[in-house]
C-alpha cells in the first residue's frame, strides 16, 4: 500500500511536513483515551508521523504497545488545516543510542536549550534516552481549517487489509513504578488552566476504538466539571470515557455526554504533572528529587532492556532535511 500522506493535497501536506506540536493520543488497559501533546518528526518518505518520549517516563509508548490504535491531531495557524489521524503505531526501543542520534537530528537542540550549554545538556541522559514511536495513518480526515469543522471532513482510508508495522518485542520483566509528584485537586488545576485561558482538547475512543482528540470551541469550568462547545463535523460520537487536556499540563479523566448544544464533561480524577512540563527547565537542571527518581527509572528500564546507559553524542547530528524546513520555534516548552 502506498502511504496516505503522499495523496494529501499539497496544503495540507506542507502543514503535516512543517508542524511541529502533535496531540499525540493512546488508550490505557482499562480504556481510557489519554491525550499528549509533543513533537513529532515524519519520516523522510512520509510512511509514518513520529514521536518519542523519554525511557524514564514510558508510559505513554507502553500503551502504544499494548494497544497498537492510536490518534493524532495536527493545527496550525486559524486559516490553517486541522487534521485527524487514525494510526498504528510501532514502537522502537532496541538501539537507544540510535533513538537519540535521531532525535537529535529530527527535533533539534538550540530551540529547546533555554540558555542551558550542550555540554551541560548532554548530561541530561534521563532525557535523551528516547522511545520512538513510528505512527502509520490508517484513516487521514482534514478540514480546511478549525472554522470549517462544523462540517465534515475530507477523508483518505488505508485499503483493507494492509500489514502494519509491528512494534518490537516488549522487555522482560516487571516495569518501573512511575514516579510520585506532587499532586493538587481538580478544582486547583482547573483554575489554573482556565486562568492561563490554555486551549482544551477533548479525547474520546471512536466506534472502532481509536482515540481521537479535538480541540474545544469554548470550555468553561463547573461544579463537577466543565461545560464544552466542539465543533459540529466530527464523524465520531463523544460520549463515555474521555480525558480533557490543557496542553498537557492539566489533564482530566473522566465521562462526557451530550447536553444539547453543549458537552458536559464530569471529571472524576487527574493525572499527574510531570514536573517537567510544569517548568522546563527541570529537563536539564532538575532538581535533585526529580533527578534521583528518573535516575531510577531509567536504570530499571534499562535493565529490563539488558540495555546499558547511552552514549549521548558529544557534537550534534545534522539535522535531517525535514527539520531543515520546520517553523522555527524560538524558547517552547520542552514536550515528553
Amino acid at each position: 500500500m502506498t502511504s496516505l500522506m503522499p495523496q494529501l493535497p499539497l496544503h495540507v501536506r506542507d502543514l503535516v511536513e512543517q508542524g511541529t506540536y502533535i496531540d499525540f493520543a493512546t488508550v490505557s488497559a482499562a480504556g481510557v483515551p489519554i491525550d499528549t501533546p509533543t513533537y513529532y518528526f515524519p519520516s523522510d518518505d512520509l510512511a509514518t508521523i513520529d514521536i518519542a518520549t523519554g525511557l524514564a517516563y514510558p508510559a505513554k509508548a507502553e500503551r502504544a504497545r499494548r494497544n497498537a490504535q492510536v490518534g493524532l491531531l495536527i493545527e496550525g495557524k486559524p486559516e490553517q488545516p486541522v487534521i485527524s489521524i487514525r494510526g498504528r503505531a510501532a514502537v522502537r526501543d532496541s538501539d537507544f543510542s540510535a533513538n537519540a542520534r535521531r532525535y537529535l537530528a529530527e527535533a533539534g537542540y538550540d530551540r529547546i536549550s533555554f540558555g542551558v550549554s550542550w555540554e551541560v545538556a548532554r548530561q541530561a541522559v534521563w532525557y535523551w534516552t528516547r522511545i520512538i514511536v513510528e505512527i502509520m495513518p490508517e484513516r487521514i480526515m482534514w478540514w480546511e481549517n478549525f472554522a470549517a469543522a462544523d462540517g465534515p471532513p475530507n477523508v483518505l482510508s488505508a485499503a483493507e487489509g494492509f500489514d502494519f508495522p509491528l512494534s518490537d518485542p516488549a522487555p522482560a520483566g516487571t516495569a518501573s513504578k512511575p514516579s510520585k509528584w506532587p499532586e493538587r485537586s481538580w478544582t486547583e488545576k482547573a483554575q489554573s488552566a482556565m486562568a492561563r485561558s490554555a486551549p482544551a482538547h477533548l479525547t474520546v475512543c471512536d466506534k472502532d476504538g481509536y482515540p481521537l482528540p479535538m480541540r474545544a470551541r469554548l470550555v468553561e469550568e463547573i461544579d463537577n466539571g466543565f461545560r464544552l462547545i466542539m465543533p459540529k463535523g466530527l464523524p465520531w460520537a463523544l460520549s463515555g470515557n474521555a480525558t480533557l487536556t490543557f496542553q498537557g499540563i492539566e489533564t482530566f479523566v473522566g465521562q462526557v455526554m451530550s447536553d444539547g448544544e453543549y458537552f458536559t464533561f464530569i471529571v472524576e480524577r487527574t493525572l499527574p504533572e510531570l514536573p517537567m512540563m510544569k517548568n522546563p527547565i527541570e529537563v536539564f537542571q532538575p532538581s535533585e528529587e526529580v533527578r534521583r527518581s528518573l535516575l531510577a527509572r531509567l536504570g530499571t528500564e534499562l535493565s529490563r532492556r539488558g540495555q546499558p546507559s547511552v552514549e549521548i553524542p558529544v557534537e550534534l547530528p545534522e539535522p535531517t532535511r525535514l527539520f531543515q524546513i520546520r517553523r522555527p520555534v524560538s524558547g517552547g516548552s520542552v514536550k515528553r
